[in-house]
């Protein structure tokens, strides 16, 4: 599997996760405190390390880590891990984040995930949160043996890839194709409008092409549908109304019924497949499918942040927010001088 191409046996991160419970079925870092950016992320040693935990039973872990770490949580941590777990679960995108802990010397946010729900995601992209972060290079620390989610994982990449190309030429660069794939998540974003650098995706992408090119390549040099130039570093893909059809047909569920939202007339209510083939002939199929991603994320990003105030706390939600606007800030005079 491509993803496995990037497993770490880093003994910081192990540290750190010494700290928390081990019922993990995925463990992962990521961001900047990880991978190397540019622009106002670029400061690797005193970045946030970001952390995803996925756990089989929600409220078994949480109950173990209230007891190892309560001083983690917000005032949810007096409802119990019943209530922390409903929290998780139901509201925003199906993870519960605790930012700014001090564990092992380093500032770390780590969210909690269940493992059916991240596999859910990862096949059909119901809110694109932890799916997003996993199509672009992470640091896995531990995985268990799960054949279902090793195998939505992968899914997860090649759907990347396949969404990608829709909204691509017929001839690109790999650079092209990663600051593509890099941006799914963000489509449609607030946090893009509010919060973040607008040049993020391509400070994750510059730094980091030879990582992804780690993860995607064996994905692209299987693909019938593209010729991959390795030593150029170009592709061409299949831009077909045939070509397109096929891959809108293996795009996730979730896109997919999307985009017949988006382009089915009210009160004809057409079958998926047949709003699909009309927009393989569309000459604004990327379009299209953009617009989908962001009918996905938006309203997801959202809810994630505004769960953020409760799972967080006040004071901390404040803070985070008061640190993506620096970043915002001197992104956009780093532009301007």
């Amino acid at each position: 599997m491509a993803l496995q191409a990037l497993q770490s046996s880093g003994v910081a991160f192990r540290r750190i996760l010494s700290h928390f419970p081990e019922e993990l079925s995925l463990a992962f870092a990521y961001g900047s405190g990880v991978y190397r950016q540019v622009g106002p992320s670029a400061d690797q040693k005193n970045a946030m390390l970001d952390f995803v935990f996925t756990v089989d039973d929600p409220v078994a872990w949480h109950s173990k880590n209230l007891k190892k770490n309560w001083n983690h949580y917000s005032f949810l941590k007096v409802l119990g891990p019943k209530i922390i777990t409903t929290v998780q679960n139901d509201y925003g995108a199906g993870v519960y984040y605790n930012p700014f802990i001090m564990c092992d010397g380093r500032l770390i946010k780590y969210g909690v995930i269940s493992t059916n729900i991240l596999i859910d995601d990862l096949l059909n992209w119901n809110n694109l949160y932890i799916a997003g972060r996993l199509q672009k290079p992470v640091k896995i620390i531990a995985m268990n043996e799960n054949i279902a989610l090793r195998s939505a994982l992968d899914k997860n990449l090649r759907s990347a890839v396949t969404t990608a190309f829709l909204m691509l030429p017929e001839s690109f660069s790999e650079e092209d194709l990663f600051i593509e794939i890099a941006g799914l998540s963000y489509s449609g974003d607030f946090r893009m409008v509010v919060g973040e650098d607008k040049t993020k995706v391509l400070n994750i992408v510059k730094p980091n092409i030879a990582h992804f090119r780690e993860l995607y390549g064996n994905i692209l040099q299987e693909n019938p549908q593209v010729v991959y130039k390795i030593q150029q570093g170009r592709l061409e893909i299949d831009k077909s109304p045939e070509g397109q059809f096929t891959q809108l047909m293996t795009l996730p569920k979730t896109l997919q019924r999307q985009i017949n939202h988006i382009m089915d007339p009210p009160g004809k209510n057409r079958d998926v497949e047949e709003t699909l083939l009309q927009v393989a002939h569309d000459p604004d199929c990327g379009e299209v499918v953009r617009l989908g991603l962001s009918a996905i994320v938006r309203p997801s990003s959202m809810k994630q942040s505004t769960k953020g105030i409760f799972t967080a706390g006040m004071k901390k939600s404040v803070v985070y927010s008061s640190l993506k606007l620096h970043k915002m800030w001197k992104g956009w005079l780093r532009k301007t001088s």
